[in-house]
């Protein structure tokens, strides 16, 4: 998969390169899928949720530019496995700490997080559209679903040079990855990268269940 992946061009980092490597991805999708893992396409994790892709998610952290040492907010735990690609990528030395609406999909990611040696990402249940004000700022922040637009108060939390990563449009089609880099004043530089397809984001600042 890694591989493929690089001679497609969605992985160029090295760093990216040797997290794909280190992290299993069987590991993180449901018993019956792990044949699957390593296929280029989202696999369902329940919960009406999915794993996405492996090149949408190389795309996805390639353009965020992750670094040793950065905090990292992610909206959207999933299976955890997106978390365990941003612990490998920020190191101990960093934090990362993944939001979960469903308290069962949290569980899930969170005891795959801890069986594959990835248990010192926090993971919280709550509202991600609405940020996770005991951390911020921070450098980096990864929406993981569909958002209406950059929920404000993530903005707000973004510091000024950081970066936030998201799947912007309507869930039945249009989304777009996009990539803002917040400014001196709280004014955001977006950059267009690719058409995406992602589930969407529930919440406060994002769609109604």
């Amino acid at each position: 998969m890694v591989e493929e992946l690089v001679r497609w061009g969605y992985l160029r980092t090295p760093s990216l390169i040797e997290a794909f490597r280190r992290v299993p991805r069987e590991e993180f999708v449901p018993s019956s899928l792990r044949k699957y893992a390593y296929e280029d396409h989202p696999l369902s994790i329940g919960y009406g949720q999915t794993i996405s892709a492996p090149s949408m998610i190389a795309l996805m952290l390639e353009s965020l530019d992750l670094r040793k040492g950065q905090k990292v907010l992610e909206v959207g735990t999933g299976s955890g496995y997106n978390a365990a690609l941003l612990a490998e990528l920020v190191g101990r030395e960093g934090r990362v700490v993944s939001m979960e609406r469903l308290p069962g999909l949290a569980s899930f990611g969170r005891e795959n997080l801890r069986r594959t040696g990835y248990g010192w990402v926090e993971v919280v249940v709550g509202d991600g559209t609405c940020g996770y004000p005991p951390g911020a700022p921070w450098d980096r922040i990864l929406i993981t679903a569909c958002s209406p637009g950059f929920p404000p108060p993530l903005v707000e939390q973004l510091k000024v040079g950081g970066r936030m990563g998201a799947p912007v449009g309507h869930f039945y089609g249009g989304q777009v990855w996009k990539v803002a880099e917040k400014k001196e004043g709280g004014d955001l530089r977006v950059e267009n990268y690719s058409p995406c397809s992602f589930v969407p984001l529930v919440g406060k600042y994002g769609w109604k269940e």
